[in-house]
């Protein structure tokens, strides 16, 4: 079934739809521990199917697991936060194709996080799409990631089917995530050309790292290793400018720079008929969008995704009994200056 873990106190799209445990891309920069990653480029043998389209068919007819109880609407799913579900391997499994197919049929409104892009454009995959409720995100920056993500297809390529996919989905964005800041001219000159290819917008977030490397100058922010926030922050206004010159709108997927971009939802789905976020969190409470939450995350027992943000099992226990909307108001009050610094209200 759809998850919703430890990011349901500031994210709009908490509700996470992964097809397969694992991934082949290699990338480098991963911030998925090894548990998830595989090196090996074509090693299908540490890749296994995880959700299949009868979890997903469930989730869009109303079954709610303990953790999603609180969503009484039809939450736009994140599809593929932890692993892509069109690398390689689908290709063998036809598991992401059978769920393209489901939500083709319901109209379930769907966000896709992929680099898979030549398994996504081949003639099966574009025709399951057509006619979907999906917006589709790839993760591109310049060719210089290339050296990053070597079990992915190409930045060239990625940027064909871009062109591509914009044709017949509702909505398509760009991911500049990890943003690396040495490649930044190269990633603004391609600014233009993303829009070109049909773009509506870009997300950025910068590196993380769990060790440092030399000459990043890098500091700490909770658990992660990444850029001083005067850093993130003048080159994210460098990136936002240009591309409103291009004709894109500029997400924050950072969290500390939330506010700086374009919509506080980061996914990009602004005024997209049929995609309703949850702005019922501490994203839009810190920054002053105060929001009601609706009748589902008022009822008892529905805040159990809180759970995941506490390892102590008495405090887990008293959670689950509680509402979603008791249990946001718990969290920022008991971790007020964590939540603070997360969304940049107290920086380095």
């Amino acid at each position: 079934m759809p998850k919703c873990g430890t990011q349901c106190w500031l994210c709009d799209l908490p509700i996470r739809f992964d097809t397969y445990e694992g991934c082949t891309h290699g990338c480098t920069y991963c911030f998925a521990t090894q548990k998830y990653v595989s090196r090996a480029r074509d090693n299908f043998e540490r890749v296994s199917i995880n959700e299949t389209a009868k979890h997903l068919l469930k989730f869009i007819s109303g079954h709610r697991a303990p953790e999603t109880r609180w969503c009484d609407w039809d939450i736009p799913l994140h599809w593929g936060g932890m692993s892509d579900p069109f690398q390689p391997c689908e290709l063998k499994h036809g598991v992401s194709l059978e769920c393209l197919k489901v939500l083709k049929d319901t109209k379930y409104p769907c966000v896709i996080s992929t680099k898979g892009t030549s398994v996504l454009t081949r003639p099966e995959y574009l025709d399951a799409l057509k006619g979907t409720n999906i917006v589709v995100q790839i993760s591109m920056a310049c060719s210089s990631y290339d050296d990053y993500e070597v079990g992915a297809p190409c930045f060239e390529d990625r940027l064909k089917a871009l062109s591509k996919l914009s044709a017949i989905v509702p909505r398509t964005i760009v991911r500049i995530q990890p943003y690396i800041r040495e490649h930044r001219q190269e990633i603004i000159e391609n600014l233009p050309r993303f829009r070109q290819a049909g773009a509506y917008g870009v997300i950025v977030e910068a590196i993380k790292r769990t060790k440092a490397v030399k000459g990043e100058n890098l500091v700490r922010v909770g658990g992660d290793l990444t850029y001083p926030y005067s850093v993130i922050k003048e080159d994210f206004l460098r990136i936002k400018q240009e591309a409103h010159k291009a004709g894109l709108r500029v997400f924050a997927g950072e969290n500390r720079i939330r506010s700086l971009g374009d919509n506080l939802t980061c996914c990009g789905i602004e005024n997209l008929p049929g995609f309703v976020p949850n702005v019922f969190n501490l994203n839009h409470f810190v920054n002053g969008d105060i929001t009601e939450p609706t009748e589902g995350m008022k009822q008892p027992k529905s805040g159990n995704c809180f759970r995941s943000t506490v390892a102590n099992t008495i405090q887990g226990r008293f959670l689950q009994e509680n509402s979603f909307a008791h249990n946001m108001g718990w969290y920022y009050k008991n971790h007020k200056n964590l939540v603070l610094t997360a969304l940049g209200k107290k920086v380095d």
